[in-house]
């Protein structure tokens, strides 16, 4: 089942990439070598992507921005009583925002990270709610994207839904990728990095290092202090999927290789690839390892696990 294979994917390169989170691709290298076995939980992508399907599933195609606005102050604000823990900087200054009295897309705009890859993160329910219908899934994505995301961070939402809801159809990879970039702006920074990290993987190479060091010449914005750009976290993540050929293992343990973002990245490249290949494509030992979420980020979805999630997003297609 497609729907179960892309948020397996996502969950488990969420899972597998929050140990890099930050680094470098040659710090991993010293640390780990390679990162291919999942050991602990995932972070604020997997909670926030179940997160989104509860509004999918409740709203279907009717989802509005006001919407989830109001999901927000009903369910996620009244447990944050503390530091957010885990959560990013779109999230953190959309919850703040919300608390000032402010209304979408007011709200994605006025805390400054609205490039953040947040979005970009949860993206997945979008793409599977849509199987075959990337300008959909990236329309419904961009009403979830105006509470929390402005500009370069709602493309790179509306990139990764279209990819996962061509995926979901039977796209190969390269499809996929061009699905993601069928639903943006070409001039945009996201379609541009997406583009440049494509060529970079078509120009091929048979050493790993290389490429990897190609990408980050390619779309890494070296200067910039924060990782969770959303154009480079959406480029890598789908150059990843176009290394890996689709299979999941190869595009999860390249995509969280890359360092950065590495959760993020190893959570979208995961979800475009368990689209593709389905629940049987997800490594049966990273399978296991998947448990219901703990809520550290969002407490209102604790308890759930991926698979029904997946299973109720199937139901109301």
């Amino acid at each position: 089942m497609r729907a179960r294979g892309s948020l397996l994917g996502l969950a488990a390169g969420d899972a597998l990439g929050a140990p890099a989170e930050n680094l470098s691709p040659s710090e991993i290298r010293r640390r780990w070598g390679r990162l291919t076995e999942v050991e602990g939980g995932g972070t604020d992508d997997t909670e926030y992507a179940i997160f989104a399907a509860s509004l999918l599933v409740r709203h279907g195609h009717a989802l509005t921005s006001a919407d989830v606005a109001e999901a927000y102050r009903r369910e996620i604000i009244p447990s944050v009583t503390g530091p957010m823990r885990g959560a990013g900087f779109s999230e953190l200054g959309t919850i703040e925002a919300l608390r000032r009295g402010l209304e979408p897309p007011l709200t994605g705009r006025v805390h400054q990270h609205g490039w953040s890859d947040g979005l970009a993160m949860r993206a997945a329910p979008y793409g599977i709610f849509c199987p075959g219908d990337p300008a959909e899934a990236a329309r419904l994505i961009e009403q979830d994207g105006l509470v929390s995301g402005s500009g370069e961070g709602i493309f790179g939402g509306r990139a990764v839904a279209g990819a996962v809801a061509a995926a979901m159809a039977g796209a190969t990879p390269g499809e996929a990728v061009e699905a993601a970039l069928s639903v943006i702006p070409a001039d945009s920074w996201t379609a541009r990095a997406v583009v440049r990290a494509r060529d970079v993987v078509a120009e091929g190479t048979a050493d790993e290092l290389a490429l990897v060091e190609a990408l980050h010449e390619a779309v890494v914005v070296r200067h910039y202090p924060w990782t969770d750009l959303a154009p480079e976290a959406v480029a890598l993540a789908l150059a990843a999927v176009l290394a890996g050929g689709g299979d999941v293992e190869t595009t999860v343990t390249f995509g969280v290789s890359l360092g950065r973002d590495a959760d993020t990245i190893g959570a979208i490249a995961g979800s475009v690839a368990g689209a593709v290949q389905g629940e049987d494509g997800v490594p049966a030992r990273w399978a296991a390892r998947i448990g219901p979420v703990s809520g550290k980020c969002l407490p209102v979805v604790a308890g759930r696990h991926v698979l029904d999630v997946a299973d109720e997003l199937a139901e109301g297609l």
